[in-house]
């Protein structure tokens, strides 16, 4: 998804948003991340406004205090930013590849399911199709990128073959770059 961005060619407009629309994508947030209930007060404080950077390409992003929190593509669901998920790494659940799989990873490649079966790979909890986790790698401490899972967990050990998580968000990709401070 970003493999080519830069905020200061993709972006469209930015805009305050009203306070009921804030409650909504705070209730929205809430409901998609239940683990996320625990810092949502501090993330994304009452009396803070939260502004819409709107891409091009249907990508919006919600930034607090100007640090960018999420990004969502059309009314998809809400993806935190790499540099949230290393801040608050509980606040989705975690997948883990093998070693074999970093190099593809961190290349923008999608998430195979024999890399999320093999010895070195962990899939600890039963999730269902769609839902947004953590990429973790075997050996590796942050999380390096952010999915979309294609099937369900019990699915991909099934099948145990093709796509079983998109990458939607990694470690050097464009959005990553634009976000770390050199």
């Amino acid at each position: 998804m970003f493999k080519k961005f830069s905020f200061s060619t993709d972006i469209a407009g930015q805009s305050q948003l009203k306070s009921s629309v804030q409650r909504a994508i705070r209730t929205k947030l809430q409901e998609q991340y239940p683990m996320l209930e625990a810092v949502l007060e501090e993330l994304i404080p009452k009396k803070t406004p939260i502004v819409l950077i709107k891409g091009h390409e249907h990508i919006s992003f919600l930034s607090v205090n100007g640090e960018i929190l999420f990004f969502q593509h059309f009314d998809g669901p809400y993806f935190p930013t790499l540099i949230l998920l290393h801040k608050y790494p509980d606040i989705l659940p975690k997948l883990q590849v093998d070693r074999g799989a970093i190099k593809f990873v961190l290349s923008g490649a999608n998430i195979m399911c024999p890399g999320l079966t093999s010895k070195g790979a962990r899939m600890d909890i039963d999730l269902p199709e769609g839902a947004v986790v953590s990429i973790m790698a075997e050996g590796k401490e942050n999380a390096l990128a952010v999915g979309l899972l294609k099937m369900s967990t019990e699915d991909i050990r099934k099948v145990n073959k093709g796509i079983g998580c998109d990458n939607i968000h990694y470690l050097t990709d464009t959005l990553w770059k634009e976000l770390v401070p050199l």
